[in-house]
């Protein structure tokens, strides 16, 4: 079969007069749904299984060809699924539209890996969620509404800070993996959050029940199916994904023979983006696409993992709360209390919880990490826990570090993360102070 076959574009409804939701869906609102319900036929899905035609497809859309199919709970799309509704709303996008397909085959080919059929190994994600046209196309020749929840393509990026090394002799241009005018060329990979209920349960040792309820009433009870279809195992979370920079060969990932220099990195849109200097998001960040990039001119390959959890999942609103309560405290803005603050306002210190995070590592075969560009201590335990080495950890050189961020690095410091020099005593922390609001002048 082609993509062609599979194309089903819908016509888009003009935004020029009010829907009324009765012209848009079925007259009948159904809440939830049942085991053994009539009419309620979920389509065989075993996680963990060998093949991809023996594991099935994820459905989880509630188009009428796909509903009483639905083997999955939440919605596609993660995070962006409400503005899908937003759009149907409005009458941007038909309610029951369907992608088309064609020349959106991935670029290149990743795995299959033995750690796609270890149910263990990966639980947050789909190991097949890149390649339904290839393995499910007699159900979305059937009218099933299956949807990819990864993408693999390559693209060039241009960085005014590989610029600058560039610049200093720190970095060449080889032309293949820095080209001539400084272009990083790499491959990316997309993923969206697929969650196996029984398996995330067991990752974080507890109860899966205890799992559903806490899901359910922590999303106001949206996702009533996670109570009444105990039958579901597989849940799509409204939560952001993360993206795969590959610098070099894809190939070499898995290849035991080459080097792998490797930084997982949580998102922070004030350093990230905006270059804030409160933190070290953005240096350490840079040094590791830089030291990615010299990974695979010198034979070996790069990786970057960007996961969006903003704030240390606080959110980033938190994390501003967090700021002024940082800088108007009395002694002010001190290594000792940076957690202190965090704590007070969102009552724990970090919900990024990197269980999961080795699950996208397995995926792309990674069985060692040479050079691992990370001091978190709960990055580098749960990849080590996870079953993959790490032979060397590497710290963001000094002369890198904003001096406002020195409050953050060293607590960190303190707390477990990784370092060559000393650790911090309570009494140097003390003496480790940020800028107050009066030396931020606006």
């Amino acid at each position: 079969m082609t993509n062609d076959n599979i194309s089903n574009p819908a016509e888009v409804p003009a935004a020029q007069e009010e829907t009324s939701p009765q012209q848009l869906y079925p007259s009948r609102v159904v809440l939830t749904t049942y085991p053994s319900q009539h009419g309620i036929e979920p389509i065989p899905l075993s996680w963990g299984a060998q093949t991809a035609a023996e594991r099935g497809p994820v459905v989880v859309s509630r188009q009428p060809d796909s509903f009483g199919k639905r083997n999955a709970i939440g919605a596609g799309g993660g995070s962006y699924c409400i503005y899908r509704a937003l759009a149907v709303a409005i009458g941007a996008l038909g309610p029951n539209h369907r992608p088309d397909f064609r020349m959106t085959e991935p670029t290149n080919v990743i795995g299959p890996f033995p750690s796609w059929s270890d149910p263990d190994k990966i639980v947050s994600m789909d190991p097949w969620g890149h390649a339904i046209v290839e393995h499910y196309s007699d159900h979305l020749e059937q009218g099933v509404d299956i949807r990819p929840t990864i993408a693999i393509t390559k693209a060039h990026i241009k960085l005014a800070e590989i610029d600058e090394a560039i610049s200093k002799g720190e970095l060449h241009c080889d032309g293949d993996i820095v080209s001539a005018d400084g272009e990083l060329k790499v491959v990316k990979v997309a993923s969206e959050p697929v969650w196996h209920i029984p398996g995330v349960a067991k990752r974080f040792g507890i109860s899966e029940a205890t799992l559903r309820r806490a899901l359910f009433e922590d999303t106001g009870g949206m996702y009533p199916e996670l109570i009444t279809r105990p039958d579901l195992k597989v849940f799509l979370p409204p939560i952001g994904g993360l993206t795969v920079y590959i610098f070099g060969n894809p190939d070499h990932i898995s290849d035991p023979s080459k080097r792998l220099t490797m930084r997982v990195h949580d998102e922070c849109n004030g350093s990230d983006v905006f270059g804030s200097d409160i933190c070290t998001c953005k240096p350490y960040l840079i040094y590791s696409i830089e030291e990615c990039a010299r990974e695979a001119q010198n034979g070996g390959v790069g990786v970057v993992v960007y996961f969006r959890k903003e704030g240390r999942a606080l959110g980033e609103v938190t994390k501003y709360l967090v700021y002024n309560a940082r800088k108007r405290q009395e002694g002010g803005d001190t290594a000792a209390n940076y957690f202190k603050r965090t704590e007070f306002v969102a009552g724990v210190k970090d919900m990024r919880f990197q269980a999961l995070m080795p699950d996208i590592l397995h995926w792309l075969g990674v069985s060692r990490i040479d050079r691992f560009i990370s001091m978190s201590n709960m990055k580098y335990e749960a990849i080590v826990n996870s079953g993959i080495e790490i032979v060397e950890r590497v710290s963001i050189p000094s002369e890198r570090m904003p001096a406002d961020s020195k409050v953050e690095i060293e607590a960190k410091i303190a707390d477990g993360y990784f370092t060559t020099g000393n650790v911090p005593t309570s009494e140097m922390l003390e003496n480790v102070k940020g800028r107050n609001w009066d030396e931020i002048a606006h």
